[in-house]
């Protein structure tokens, strides 16, 4: 059996989000045409006979010297060395530049086994042999394939690659999962994608999601739910004791979530808000309705915006939600 960690690691706006959703079948990385979406190191998880991939989708490999992104390149850079192999991703759309040689540097002193693939083939670019030929001249990856994650094209070609250069061990998670990632980080991914996707400027950028309380009730009873820990990418919901000779009952349970949309200036509170409430009321639904697609669990939302000057220069801030940093 086998079983590895795989980074996907790509510039900004490659693909690498939709990719991963599209290789797990399920929603576990938020996307947006806005570069940088993905800011933390994701995890996806698929089974097959031969065993098991844990993906770890990262932000866009971009050089800048902002703090921030300083610390978005230290989060690629440990997954880096986490990872057994790595899918590196080049978009089909745009010409190869000075960050795509950087990538190609940077995979190159890690050692590790690539898996390369030129996404968004569909698009049916002229590009696609010119990437080719550097990718196959500057990294000689294991294997090369053409891909488009969003009709699905050659992604079983991808796993069996990938697969291929996986150490044999024993699995890291049961095969029913499709992700790590605990309720709360999802909810708050959740909430930002649908403030990015109806903010413009700037916004995308100076926002974070802070999610204040969780709280689980059921009919009988409420409590602040050490269940919020749990993995979503289980299966969820309450089971309720049964008779032995009765299969357990799934109750569902009541979820109620206090959220703050962070931005970092008094002026970006307005865009978020919009005419009379009409933005983030929008925002809210648009999260909840998302939220139903994962979660079996009633789910009220309770949505505010406050601003956190310049957080984005904060270090213990960025270490809370990056990790490490420099």
């Amino acid at each position: 059996m086998k079983c590895g960690f795989t980074a996907i690691i790509g510039r900004p706006s490659a693909g690498k989000s939709t990719l991963l959703n599209a290789l797990c079948g399920e929603k576990v990385a938020i996307t947006s045409a806005v570069p940088q979406t993905t800011r933390n190191a994701i995890r996806g998880i698929i089974n097959r006979e031969a065993g098991q991939i844990i993906f770890l989708d990262t932000p866009g490999y971009h050089e800048s010297d902002k703090k921030l992104n300083l610390y978005l390149k230290d989060v690629v850079h440990r997954s880096l060395e986490d990872a057994d192999v790595v899918l590196y991703v080049i978009d089909a759309s745009r010409s190869p530049g000075r960050e795509e040689k950087a990538v190609m540097d940077l995979l190159k002193k890690s050692g590790k086994s690539v898996i390369a693939v030129v996404n968004k083939t569909d698009l049916e670019t002229p590009l696609i042999t010119e990437i080719r030929g550097l990718v196959q001249v500057n990294l000689a990856p294991k294997a090369l394939l053409n891909i488009s994650a969003v009709q699905g094209t050659n992604l079983e070609k991808l796993i069996l690659a990938v697969m291929d250069e996986c150490p044999e061990g024993e699995l890291h998670y049961p095969t029913d999962f499709y992700t790590d990632q605990n309720p709360e980080f999802r909810i708050s991914e959740i909430i930002r994608e649908q403030a990015i996707s109806r903010s413009e400027q700037e916004v995308p950028h100076a926002l974070y999601v802070e999610i204040a309380d969780m709280e689980f009730e059921d009919e009988e009873e409420q409590s602040t739910a050490d269940s919020a820990t749990l993995p979503a990418g289980a299966p969820t919901g309450f089971l309720e004791n049964t008779a032995a000779d009765e299969p357990p009952r799934q109750k569902r349970r009541k979820l109620w979530v206090r959220a703050f949309l962070v931005v970092e200036r008094n002026s970006q509170v307005g865009i978020l808000v919009g005419h009379k409430g009409a933005k983030i009321k929008a925002i809210r639904i648009g999260a909840l309705r998302e939220m139903k697609k994962i979660f079996n669990w009633k789910i009220r939302l309770d949505l505010r915006v406050k601003v956190n000057p310049k957080w984005r220069k904060k270090d213990p801030l960025l270490k809370r939600m990056l990790g490490p940093g420099e």
